[in-house]
């Protein structure tokens, strides 16, 4: 059987080298190479067959929509099978990218098990009218609210205030970590300095914020809430939890929110 090839394009070392990892881990005759700028990319797309190309569209150099053009400019064929990873949500930008050939569009952040799964299931090139956003295909039900309103819902009811600082950055983590559970064991190595990038800040002041945020809901007296919201009591007024802790406990409770709202579904089916 031969191998599977695969370029990815992202100027985030990190997220490369986690990608990586996740697809060589779970099947052996994947082979991955990475490009820092766009530039590189168009390069290296010349010299080697690529199966699978996953590429931002913020990039060093040549942006993803240029290496989507550059492709076509100098009729690499068979294309590789295209899927965007991109911050921008834009239904304009998702259009764009799926006219120049991407046939997946994933928006960050977002789950890395998932999307590994799903580019070791992606079929052969398909035609820009066949070409499907993958943000699309894992939007659910428009009747079931958003993730960050959920969120928001949950914050609120624990006596988090929305004007401080570490609502935003609490809120990005309990987001993060609900797309990739294995993140909240990297929390200073990764997840702060993520958080922090976002918000053009640093690792620490995400650090101390968070825990702000996290005192102000105690000292607020709303530990009844904070219970009642997970079904059981975890925090007596005197018993905080660590950021860690809180972060993965609002997060677990949002996925197991949804496994229980799928196994209806299914029953209902």
């Amino acid at each position: 059987m031969e191998s599977i090839k695969v370029l990815i394009v992202d100027d985030n070392i990190l997220l490369c080298k986690r990608i990586t990892e996740h697809l060589t881990a779970k099947n052996g005759l994947v082979q991955v190479e990475c490009a820092g700028n766009g530039a590189q990319a168009l390069s290296m797309l010349k010299k080697v067959k690529y199966d699978i190309l996953l590429m931002d569209l913020i990039l060093p150099q040549v942006d993803g929509f240029g290496v989507l053009e550059g492709l076509r400019q100098n009729d690499i064929t068979p294309p590789p099978s295209i899927v965007v990873i991109s911050a921008l949500s834009q239904d304009d930008v998702i259009r764009r990218a799926c006219n120049l050939g991407a046939n997946y569009f994933v928006v960050k952040p977002f789950d890395i098990e998932m999307l590994c799964r799903r580019l070791l299931d992606t079929p052969a090139p398909m035609s820009v009218n066949d070409a499907a956003p993958l943000s699309r295909i894992n939007t659910r039900n428009s009747n079931i609210k958003s993730l960050d309103e959920r969120i928001s819902n949950v914050f609120l009811a624990v006596g988090i205030p929305a004007h401080i600082k570490g609502y935003h950055f609490l809120r990005e983590a309990v987001k993060l970590v609900y797309r990739d559970r294995t993140i909240i064991n990297a929390i200073t190595k990764e997840l702060y300095p993520g958080i922090a990038r976002a918000f053009d800040t640093s690792a620490s002041k995400v650090e101390r914020a968070i825990r702000h945020a996290i005192e102000v809901s105690w000292a607020r007296g709303k530990i009844e809430n904070i219970n009642g919201i997970f079904g059981y009591t975890i925090y007596s007024k005197h018993e905080k939890p660590t950021n860690g802790e809180f972060i993965a406990l609002v997060a677990d409770k949002l996925i197991t929110d949804d496994l229980t709202r799928n196994e209806q579904a299914s029953y209902a089916v």
